[in-house]
């Protein structure tokens, strides 16, 4: 039987994209350097970082069947540190940049290149009761009370645009 380890990263970020907190939820013993295969979304870094320990789940993306209101949820256990540090991420719309890596079984170090999936997410909300406090991660346009830009496209800043819905290849 061949066991996979698996590691996930969360950085916190807050609205001017600069870095506040950052976990992983393995190796509690120790820190976990970790370096992206790829820039951050948030402040474009590849730095290798040193990843402090924190019990949490992350649920993956889940969608509807139209393909909007993509989102993800983190849970902590609840105490009072993880429900005050939830209600700050939530109030200040931070944001959170997760990375969930293959480790090396037996001594937990990433293995090179093996990122598996590399997310970026607006922290939109939050639930909690005797079991864990719940973070719900949205997309930055399905986020709810975001800072979001509300732009529209206009034939200045874009060029040619459509004026009906209906494409043809004739």
């Amino acid at each position: 039987m061949t066991i996979q380890a698996i590691t996930t990263f969360i950085r916190v970020f807050d609205t001017n994209n600069v870095q506040r907190y950052l976990f992983q939820n393995s190796k509690t013993d120790a820190n976990i350097s970790y370096q992206p295969d790829e820039a951050s979304c948030f402040d474009g870094s590849t730095a290798s970082l040193s990843y402090p320990y924190l019990p949490f789940i992350y649920n993956g993306a889940t969608k509807s069947n139209a393909g909007d209101n993509l989102e993800s949820f983190l849970t902590l256990a609840v105490n009072e540190l993880s429900l005050s540090r939830a209600h700050e991420f939530v109030q200040n719309s931070y944001s959170v940049e997760v990375f969930t890596v293959l480790m090396d079984a037996e001594t937990f170090v990433p293995l090179a290149n093996r990122t598996l999936t590399a997310e970026c997410w607006m922290i939109s909300g939050m639930t909690y009761d005797v079991e864990g406090v719940q973070l719900r991660l949205s997309t930055a346009i399905d986020a709810i009370a975001s800072v979001t830009p509300n732009k529209v496209l206009r034939t200045e800043m874009v060029g040619a645009l459509p004026v009906s819905s209906r494409i043809s290849n004739a």
